[in-house]
């Protein structure tokens, strides 16, 4: 095999930073909310815009039946993105999904094709109570960083597909290509290293990047490779991203049957959240070095843990849960031992959103009388602000608008509703902004530069507790997605009646112009701007 010569790196190295300007570009969607502060917001975004979406090109564009059985409600889980990956069959764009089978799928979203799938071997789990969930619960993750995703720099869209830039850096810094892999090596965080005995070169299945140099990352160090699931059996699964391999043993992570929520890796350690005691699993949350396979728990004493997505991890790696019983909780990382916590007279129904108003950083939870709690994370026991919110939603979403405007997002019962963070009285407060049309049983919104993406999933939520899951499904209607002006709440976009089955536990995700979501009867939907190749 021939060594690559110094031009020859280079060359490639700018041919990622020419693609992150001509081609897909974005920043990934690593895990459930995107990043680690559950914000469901991206960024950079080149062709989406509410001036976009009132204007022909976005549309549905196609759909794969993946080889999944749902385990009573649960089916597909949140997509998580690669926008961007070289690998031996050259570049790619893929979307993983998990499958509550104890499946994973890796799609081509330029082809919209299977690229691999994976069935994790774990042992059959009884049926169980209609309040366990059954099978493989836990969204898949890929090494995601505390830090806060950076906005797009001044006078550029973004990623997706861009305009040309030179290649020229200003004075002192360095040609672009060059500087921008260094911001996004920064931002990723170090790289998991491979095993010593993974074969090299081929697919990101090399030994890992080279040792940073003295004084900053590695430009040429090789992108995080590996894909993370917990299987029904509670074991932790590292993949290639490439083609699903698994070159070690599946380390122990939760018990058998658990219901696992919000997976997220972060300097290679897991966090998994538990619920509903499925299982025999204590309601809490776990740990688990990925290296030395050292697991620590943090066990609630207040109920479960609140909200879909599990726990949220602020940018210095303090990790919060929220819980049934009322308490919002900051946790060390790794060791999960307890920093700060406050108390609310009623529990929480939602994981918590974190992100940045002006010099502080807040972190907002909504309880179970419908209230969004609203706190700086300098001070956690005292709270901001509660802003009465009509909701009951198991995740919010936040984002900035073009003008500096923080804003927080819910689903309501039958609606999407959004709230401005404002100042008052000297300090963080909530007003209200704007209520959507009506959907049935909505899912967590997620933000793509200022239009807001939701979803009507058409579940039904009512009736005799003791319907059966199958019950359920046969009284829930198809799922539509919405696309609403985020000043405003105004329908731009709506995908009709394309979509033919409903979604529980799933949602949405967004990368490269292009929206994803995944249904119960196995379909997998991307809505968005055809790519130009």
């Amino acid at each position: 095999m021939r060594k690559l010569t110094g031009s020859v790196v280079l060359a490639l190295a700018a041919m990622s930073a020419a693609h992150g300007q001509f081609g897909r570009g974005g920043g990934d969607w690593t895990t459930s909310g995107s990043d680690a502060q559950r914000s469901s917001w991206l960024r950079a975004e080149a062709k989406i815009s509410s001036e976009s979406m009132q204007k022909p090109g976005f549309q549905f564009l196609w759909k794969v039946k993946l080889a999944n059985e749902p385990k009573q409600l649960n089916a597909l889980t949140v997509p998580v993105l690669l926008n961007f990956y070289i690998g031996y069959r050259g570049f790619r764009s893929l979307a993983f999904t998990g499958g509550s089978s104890d499946n994973i799928f890796a799609i081509d979203t330029d082809l919209g094709r299977l690229e691999w799938q994976k069935h994790l071997a774990a042992p059959a789990q009884s049926g169980g109570s209609l309040a366990c969930p059954g099978g493989m619960s836990a969204n898949l993750s890929r090494p995601t960083a505390t830090a806060f995703p950076g906005a797009p720099p001044a006078g550029r869209g973004g990623g997706g597909r861009g305009g040309a830039r030179s290649g020229v850096g200003d004075p002192g810094e360095g040609a672009v290509t060059i500087r921008e892999i260094n911001a996004n090596a920064a931002a990723r965080g170090p790289a998991p290293r491979m095993p010593a005995d993974a074969p090299g070169g081929r697919g990101g299945r090399g030994r890992g990047g080279a040792a940073a140099a003295p004084g900053g990352p590695n430009p040429f160090a090789r992108a995080p490779s590996w894909l993370y699931a917990v299987s029904s059996d509670g074991m932790l699964h590292s993949v290639y991203v490439s083609n699903g391999e698994e070159p070690q043993p599946p380390v122990r992570f939760l018990p058998a049957g658990a219901d696992a929520r919000g997976l997220i890796v972060v300097d290679n350690v897991a966090y998994a959240a538990t619920a509903q005691g499925c299982g025999g699993a204590d309601n809490g949350l776990w740990a688990v070095d990925i290296a030395s396979k050292e697991v620590n728990t943090w066990k609630s004493n207040s109920g479960g843990v609140a909200g879909s997505m599990g726990p949220a991890i602020g940018p210095d790696g303090t990790v919060y849960v929220v819980t049934e019983g009322g308490e919002l909780v900051a946790l060390e990382p790794k060791t999960l031992k307890m920093k700060d916590a406050y108390k609310s007279a009623q529990g929480f129904t939602s994981s918590p959103v974190i992100f940045q108003y002006k010099d502080k950083t807040l972190i907002a939870a909504l309880s179970k009388d419908g209230q969004i709690h609203l706190l700086d994370t300098a001070s956690l026991p005292t709270v901001l602000t509660k802003a009465p919110a009509n909701a009951a939603a198991e995740s919010l979403a936040s984002w900035q608008d073009s003008a500096g405007a923080r804003w927080l997002l819910a689903p309501t019962a039958n609606a999407i509703g959004a709230w401005k963070v404002v100042d008052q009285n000297g300090a963080p407060s909530l007003a209200d902004g704007w209520v959507s049309r009506e959907m049935v049983s909505p899912l967590t919104p997620m933000i793509v530069n200022g239009v807001v993406f939701a979803v009507s999933s058409g579940e039904f939520r009512g009736g005799d507790s003791k319907m059966t899951a199958a019950q359920r499904a046969q009284r829930s209607s198809p799922a539509v997605l919405y696309a609403l002006d985020a000043a405003t709440g105004k329908e731009l976009w709506s995908s009709g009646k394309t979509m033919t089955s409903f979604i529980h536990g799933g949602g949405l995700s967004a990368g490269g112009s292009q929206i994803y979501l995944g249904t119960y009867d196995g379909t997998f939907y991307a809505f968005g701007f055809w790519i130009e190749h």
